[in-house]
């Protein structure tokens, strides 16, 4: 999957791209897959593997289980396919979430230590939201200077910087509303509200802090084998003790997803492989870059879509 002599990097994606059904067609047909879906239930406690088989969606959306659920089945798709095993790209990035399977990709955490995380990360989210209600939403067709703007007038923050023209906001569940509004009225082609649990990326996010920072002293973590490009700066991770830090600041800052494409790109990465359920990233990566190949391994999923 990955054209020999070119510059490869694997996208993990975040919160959103879950789907029931994720991850069946690799369990049935790849042993190195059903071991990954075996052991998360076995970590976990409970059938994870049957809530993305069958759901049910409102259960699957919640963040607790969403972020867990999707690493799960990132991991699955990287390790059914030998190539993408055996290749060591020049760089890995998640988008948030995301970058928990990356931590698994350039081997900082073994699988069991990053599925434990993410889903204590999934229920302090989850709990941070009921404390501090709140929400999120996509701005399409306003450049990043106007959604500030937007911003500061509505008591909102930027949250993810997407890719041209997709600019996710988020804060206060009125404000949110108001930052839509007034997006529309300068010239955004749409809004669009996120199917989330509270205002991630933002100061909202502040009571998971302390709970991910007592999880997070509790493992080991390797410098990485492959640089991880941060989600909060845009710039390669080479140790694990910058990986701790990068996991507790993306619960509060901004992702920076575009910047940090645009560095792989410049870096000379050609081919980018999105990793997981669903095409959220590739879609985002098409909107950035049209120079680079990209390779999606759900592809046959989303041709019949």
């Amino acid at each position: 999957m990955v054209g020999e002599g070119k510059v490869a990097a694997y996208v993990f994606p975040g919160q959103g791209s879950q789907w029931v059904g994720m991850g069946r067609e690799l369990f049935e047909s790849s042993p190195e897959a059903r071991a990954v879906f075996e052991e998360a239930d076995s970590v976990l406690g409970f059938a994870l593997s049957r809530l993305c088989f069958e759901g049910p969606e409102d259960m699957l959306r919640q963040t607790e289980n969403a972020q867990p659920a999707i690493l799960v089945t990132s991991v699955a798709h990287l390790r059914a396919n030998a190539q993408l095993r055996e290749a060591r790209p020049s760089f890995v990035a998640g988008h948030s979430l995301g970058e928990y399977t990356a931590l698994v990709a350039a081997q900082v955490l073994d699988f069991a230590d990053a599925l434990r995380l993410a889903r204590e990360r999934g229920r302090l989210m989850q709990e941070a939201g009921r404390q501090n209600p709140g929400g999120m939403v996509a701005i399409l067709g306003l450049d990043e200077a106007l959604v500030e703007e937007v911003c500061r007038a509505t008591g909102t923050y930027v949250a993810n910087l997407n890719c041209p023209g997709q600019i996710v906001v988020s804060g206060g569940k009125e404000n949110v509303a108001q930052a839509a509004e007034l997006a529309r009225s300068k010239g955004a082609r749409s809004t669009v509200p996120l199917q989330v649990s509270g205002a991630f990326h933002t100061p909202l996010m502040q009571p998971a802090v302390e709970g991910m920072a007592r999880a997070v002293s509790e493992l080991s973590f390797a410098d990485p084998v492959i640089p991880i490009v941060a989600n909060t700066t845009a710039r390669p991770i080479e140790s694990g003790e910058a990986v701790k830090a990068e996991l507790l600041d993306q619960l509060c800052h901004c992702i920076q997803w575009h910047k940090s494409v645009e560095y792989m790109v410049n870096e000379g990465v050609s081919t980018f492989t999105e990793v997981g359920p669903g095409q959220v990233l590739t879609g985002l990566i098409k909107r950035i870059s049209r120079e680079v190949e990209l390779v999606n391994t759900e592809s046959k999923r989303i041709a019949r879509s």
